[in-house]
């Protein structure tokens, strides 16, 4: 099976038994870099509000995307509360950008915003990497 450029850059993988999958790096990616486009199907937005996918992008008020296949890599792109990607919209494209220099094996995240947040996340709690290390040093004061 052969695989797209794009595909060798990245591995989806295992981030942690809480959070699931997420999408890392497999090779130093410079600060400022277009590393992929956030695609799928476009809804008009009415509609993407009443659908039940968490894998929905808000281009404008008029279209969303709904990137829930697989086939969109960027779909494994987790929230964090300190991202090193950020998504913009241009031309009714979805593109993430580095924001800083990327190790290899470093997990690409980007900060989903606040709807999607108080939304799905804070429910349950955040578990990006952030936060599930301040969680721990809190219970580690805790017993201190």
């Amino acid at each position: 099976m052969k695989r797209s450029i794009l595909q060798t850059r990245f591995a989806v993988q295992k981030v942690h038994p809480e959070v699931g999958q997420g999408l890392f790096a497999t090779e130093w990616i410079k600060k400022g870099v277009f590393v992929l486009e956030y695609t799928g199907k476009k809804v008009p937005t009415k509609r993407a509000d009443t659908m039940k996918s968490r894998y929905l992008f808000e281009i404008d008020r008029k279209w969303t995307v709904d990137g829930s296949s697989r086939a969109n890599l960027a779909r494994y792109i987790n929230h964090s509360c300190a991202p090193n990607c950020e998504a913009s919209i241009s031309k009714g494209k979805i593109l993430v950008h580095t924001q800083r220099d990327i190790a290899r094996g470093e997990e690409l995240t980007i900060d989903y915003g606040e709807e999607y947040f108080d939304e799905y996340i804070k429910p349950a709690g955040c578990r990006c990497a952030r936060c599930r290390m301040r969680a721990f040093v809190t219970a580690e004061e805790m017993v201190l």
